[in-house]
């Protein structure tokens, strides 16, 4: 285990999924029988981290909830009833980590939710990542390509993908169809992050952090891509929360 926190930032309201998000936050939202957040946290808990500082902000209460009850939710109990009542959870894991819940308002962009949480972050060097999206990178190359340049920011570059099929046309004769080709646009923004803390500088508690904060690290050059070739995936409306359910429950998740 090591000792880098990882920041989830877990405060939207999600508007494109409301039909989810009107009762439970984003984050929160079961796949597979556990919430987005927890599939997150474990794929980092699979490269040995253990400390984790969630930013909140819409229906934080329902995810301080989840995790002060977290060994109970997840595990077999026994409750011994009455004079000395207790609960015992039957087989959890022996393997300790730790979560730092932070209310960072409801309506707080994501730079200014990053900046409520730098009273938490007790070294030099942290990770990062939004609270909807899921990948299978290898975050200790990642952790260690950002070691390996000395600059501010590391962010995760992916190839999006690709949502709809081609058309080539002449006026409105058909030449060639394929549905859903390789996109071959640049790289995106996968939303998983690895910060120094001279960030923080850069962040006040009411700005954004693409819009801005990130634009400005990277014309100052203190901005190196990690490219990251294999699966990712957001969740960002209902298409795509079924999507990561079917991979989920058919065994073909990349993150599990």
């Amino acid at each position: 285990m090591n000792n880098i926190p990882v920041v989830i930032l877990a405060g939207g309201s999600g508007t494109r999924l409301r039909e989810m998000t009107e009762f439970i936050p984003k984050c929160m939202i079961p796949i597979g029988g556990k919430p987005m957040l927890v599939h997150i946290i474990n794929w980092y808990r699979k490269f040995g981290f253990c400390k984790f500082i969630l930013a909140l902000g819409y229906k934080q209460e329902i995810i301080k909830d989840y995790f002060a009850h977290y060994d109970i939710i997840n595990n077999d109990v026994t409750i011994d009833i009455g004079r000395y009542a207790g609960s015992r959870c039957n087989n959890s894991s022996h393997d300790t980590w730790t979560v730092t819940m932070v209310d960072t308002g409801e309506h707080t962009l994501k730079g200014g939710r990053l900046k409520q949480v730098e009273k938490y972050i007790d070294v030099n060097t942290f990770m990062a990542c939004y609270g909807d999206g899921i990948s299978n990178i290898d975050m200790n190359k990642l952790l260690s390509f950002h070691q390996s340049h000395g600059k501010i920011v590391t962010i995760t570059g992916v190839h999006p993908p690709a949502r709809f099929g081609e058309i080539v046309r002449e006026g409105t004769k058909v030449i060639s169809f394929a549905e859903k080709l390789p996109n071959t646009a640049d790289l995106i923004n996968a939303g998983f992050f690895v910060f120094n803390k001279e960030i923080f500088n850069y962040l006040t508690e009411d700005c954004d952090l693409e819009i801005g904060t990130l634009e400005q690290i990277a014309k100052n050059a203190e901005m190196q891509i990690y490219h990251h070739r294999g699966y990712w995936a957001c969740m960002d409306n209902i298409s795509e929360m079924n999507k990561l359910r079917e991979l989920w429950n058919s065994g073909n998740a990349l993150w599990k």
